[in-house]
């Protein structure tokens, strides 16, 4: 008994590269001040993160 392969009809490969390609159509650089603002918000993030990890660290110092 062979199990045979299910026929598509359209290549999955092809598919993704229409998804993808039209994706890459619509996007555009930013402004210096789009950039300005995302490298903002993901820094404060990063402090936030890491300001909580530290915070996590100090009060786990004096369980044994």
């Amino acid at each position: 008994m062979e199990i045979a392969k299910p026929d598509f009809k359209i290549n999955i490969n092809e598919e993704l590269f229409r998804k993808y390609w039209r994706i890459l159509k619509l996007a555009r650089t930013p402004t210096k001040e789009e950039f300005r603002k995302i490298a903002l918000v993901a820094a404060a993030g990063v402090l936030i993160v890491g300001l909580i990890g530290f915070l996590i660290y100090i009060g786990m110092i004096p369980l044994p």
